[in-house]
């Protein structure tokens, strides 16, 4: 087993002074270096700035007009499937109407037929009734 006294320890130092100042000058210095060393001059970095920033537009409108395009065809896809259902929905209420008439003459038919069968019912009825009065009358004869 180990001692602690064995152990390996780690020393903070704190130093407030200075840090910022030489920051400062080491940027100073290497921008004074990087202007003096430069490959090019500033025009010719400029127009190679300029190259750049015309070949960004140029990536940048093809994007856009990818993006418009693929919406378009979204857009047209939505219509398409709006136009559809519009045709589906029209077709199920023209259906719907005419079974709606088909059921409505059905529905008169059968109505006719059961006012014919109830005014004959009732003829019947009354003929009956008639027809026992009579026998009546003949009996009290």
């Amino acid at each position: 087993m180990r001692d602690q006294d064995d152990s390996p320890y780690i020393v903070i130092e704190r130093d407030r002074g200075g840090g910022l100042g030489s920051f400062v000058l080491g940027a100073l210095v290497g921008a004074g270096l990087a202007l003096l060393f430069a490959p090019k001059s500033g025009a010719e970095t400029q127009e190679e700035l300029k190259e750049h920033g015309r070949k960004l537009r140029t990536a940048a409108e093809e994007r856009v007009r990818e993006a418009q395009r693929q919406l378009e065809e979204r857009l047209d896809d939505v219509r398409e499937g709006v136009q559809t259902r519009f045709d589906e929905v029209k077709e199920a209420v023209s259906t719907g109407r005419s079974a709606a008439t088909d059921a409505r003459t059905d529905l008169e038919r059968k109505l006719q037929r059961s006012k014919a069968a109830y005014r004959a019912g009732v003829q019947a009825a009354r003929e009956a009734i008639a027809a026992e009065a009579g026998d009546g009358e003949s009996e009290a004869d």
